[in-house]
């Protein structure tokens, strides 16, 4: 026995400061690149040019420039020039022996962009852009062209190859070029550049910004489908010119799309749109910041379909169409084809990638800046508005229809299917607003059904421990009863016959005692989901109910107390003074009347659910964490055992 706490032996006791590294430069890009460019896959390959493009992008926004080129060799680099002012070539004044070219191409979270001094509005903000790009390339070649002089700077792989050296005069040049390979060596599946798809990202940026003009340009023998060898790219009429040119040929409900442009006051920012409603199958909705894709959408976004939703409702109440009241922004946006482009200080977005944005202030900001305009628009032309408005309320109506006949469906199929008898159904045919409760013992079973709200609570009991089945064969978890009666109560099937819409119930709440056999049974629980069932868990459905362990009272008061911490917490801040507390403890769900269950443990207003989930980023870790220690291995329990044991404090045996 002594044995089981013996500290684990190790090839190497020491540990000092020699065994802490610290990375210098670029080199925690090149270590770690998916934390800045989101992986190392043909969508980060071509991050890379958008982190260039976004600068050039920036100086046109800002003013200082109005041509950008941009040109894919066949050597799979790609060049993006301006006319911009170009990257400053002067000593930086904290690096003394180093251009500020070099400081901005070499340093992480250097740049002109945290402040609105040089750039009000911008998309590059976080100050790593062009660094990272260097970082991951195998060549760049950085020129800039400023006060009729050319300047030339080689770097790879995130370090100088040459010094900064004057080529030469440039009298009718100015701006920056940059041109870059991606790194073999990080980009293991590939290093090419889709032709079609940086054109792509080309032409949106000179639809999103209409003072710029973009001049593409492909080696013949990278393009293998319709994109133009040569271009040139510009859109007066800005996201307007966009939407014609996607819906051109198309019939839509209104004659004309709802497009404009909206510069707010105090330099707050600049709000552009355009949507029109396709007799087709043909949607989207592209939303942008700062010239920035925002695939993931975000708080402009909100804005934008509160606005669109507040105005439609307005104009039905206005026409006396009652059924527009009913309508959802979902109904308006999943038949239209819409484009949304923000510009504004400080923009806040979710990640390096800048895929969401959540400045909270863009949403008042884009609904400010449309819905009057939409009021207008709509009032402008009732026959257009009165056309839209049928239209979109016959969406809302099917919609409607098609969750009234999911929910007749369910019920219908909940009379043929074969529950369990031991679960005490809820009454709602609907899934939403329904929780099953999970129990232990007939006991505990008793007291929750007593004490559920029965028009929406389920109660499923089982006998004691169930099976662990991340040691079992199929064969035996097939068999096991209390398994079969719980993936019948829930409906929705196994592993890859899971259905997401055959779940029976919005919450699945796992309530087991407080004590150390609870926690047990809650944990297999959770390994049968997790191993059966993942997708229940990603989809947020699984939860862990908090029964008290203590009830104390004095008098005509009562606290219920979680654990000996909690109580000992409430004995100091409730209990101070004279007179007797009587402290219980519960041996069991069981033995708590019905209606401190309920008061305690199943009220929803009142009492407290964790809510199980695993990250994305930590699935791998928490299979590996699964195996060790519910898995068939003993030794590997045995080893966790050896390195966890000396933390216990206080053994609840």
């Amino acid at each position: 026995m002594s044995d089981l706490f013996q500290q684990p032996k190790s090839d190497s006791t020491d540990y000092s400061a020699k065994d802490i590294e610290v990375l210098e430069g670029l080199e925690p890009v090149r270590l770690r690149p998916g934390m800045y460019i989101g992986g190392t896959d043909e969508r980060a390959r071509h991050h890379l040019a958008a982190e260039v493009l976004d600068n050039s992008m920036d100086e046109a926004v800002a003013g200082h420039a109005s041509r950008i080129e941009v040109e894919l060799f066949a050597d799979g680099s790609l060049a993006i020039r301006d006319n911009g002012r170009g990257i400053p070539i002067d000593r930086h004044p904290k690096f003394k022996d180093k251009s500020a070219l070099e400081v901005i191409l070499t340093t992480l979270h250097s740049g002109g962009k945290f402040s609105n001094k040089v750039y009000h509005t911008a998309g590059g903000l976080h100050g790593v852009g062009i660094s990272v790009v260097n970082a991951l390339s195998d060549r760049m070649i950085v020129e800039v062209a400023r006060d009729k002089e050319l300047w030339r700077q080689e770097f790879s792989k995130g370090f100088p190859q040459t010094a900064l050296e004057k080529v030469g005069a440039a009298p009718n040049r100015r701006g920056t070029s940059v041109q870059f390979h991606p790194d073999p060596e990080i980009f293991e599946t590939g290093t090419a550049l889709r032709p079609a798809k940086l054109y792509k990202m080309v032409r949106s940026k000179a639809y999103l910004f209409r003072g710029v003009e973009i001049r593409w340009k492909c080696a013949e023998e990278l393009i293998k489908d319709e994109t133009p060898i040569e271009a040139t790219l510009h859109f007066p009429g800005g996201l307007r010119d966009f939407l014609n040119a996607s819906l051109d040929g198309i019939k839509s409900v209104t004659q004309e799309p709802f497009a404009g442009r909206v510069e707010m006051d105090n330099d707050r920012g600049r709000v552009e749109w355009a949507i029109a409603w396709p007799l087709t199958n043909m949607t989207f909705l592209n939303s942008y910041c700062n010239t920035v894709p925002t695939p993931e959408g975000g708080t402009h976004e909100l804005g934008f379909r509160g606005a669109l939703l507040r105005g439609l409702k307005a104009y039905g109440e206005l026409i006396n169409n009652k059924k527009a009241a009913q309508i959802t922004a979902e109904d308006i946006l999943s038949g239209a084809t819409a484009v949304l482009s923000v510009f504004i200080p400080d923009p806040q977005f979710q990640g390096q990638t800048k895929e969401k944005l959540t400045t909270t202030e863009a949403s008042r900001l884009v609904d400010l800046a449309i819905k009057d305009h939409f009021d207008n628009w709509l009032a402008a032309a009732p026959d257009q508005a009165n056309n839209l408005l049928a239209w979109i309320v016959e969406k809302s109506e099917e919609r409607l229809r098609r969750r009234q006949e999911k929910e007749t469906s369910r019920k219908t199929a909940t009379s043929r299917l074969r529950l369990p008898g031991k679960l005490a159904d809820c009454s709602k045919s609907g899934r939403d607003g329904t929780e099953i409760f999970i129990v232990e013992g007939d006991s505990a079973g008793g007291s929750a059904k007593q004490g559920r709200d029965r028009k929406t609570q389920a109660i499923l009991p089982l006998r004691g421990k169930i099976l662990n089945v991340a040691s079992a064969t199929n064969d035996k978890i097939k068999a096991n009863l209390e398994l079969r009666d719980l993936v019948q109560a829930l409906g929705c099937g196994l592993r890859e016959k899971y259905r997401s819409e055959d779940l029976r119930y919005d919450k699945v709440i796992i309530m087991t005692d407080a004590d150390v056999d609870g926690a047990h049974i809650a944990s297999l629980l959770m390994t049968f989901f997790y191993r059966e069932m993942r997708q229940l868990i990603t989809e947020g459905h699984l939860y862990l109910a908090q029964p008290p362990l203590y009830r104390l009272t004095q008098g005509g008061k009562t606290f219920y107390a979680m654990d000996d911490t909690h109580k000992d917490k409430l004995m100091e801040s409730e209990f101070s003074g004279r007179g007797k507390v009587d402290i219980s403890r519960f041996k069991g769900l069981g033995e708590m009347p019905p209606a401190q269950l309920k008061d305690t443990t199943m009220n929803p207003a009142k009492r407290v659910l964790l809510k199980v989930d695993v990250p994305m980023e930590e699935f791998g870790e928490t299979a590996d964490r699964v195996e060790s220690l519910m898995g068939k291995r003993p030794e590997l329990r045995f080893s966790f055992i050896q390195e966890n044991a000396r933390y216990v404090e206080d053994l609840d045996v």
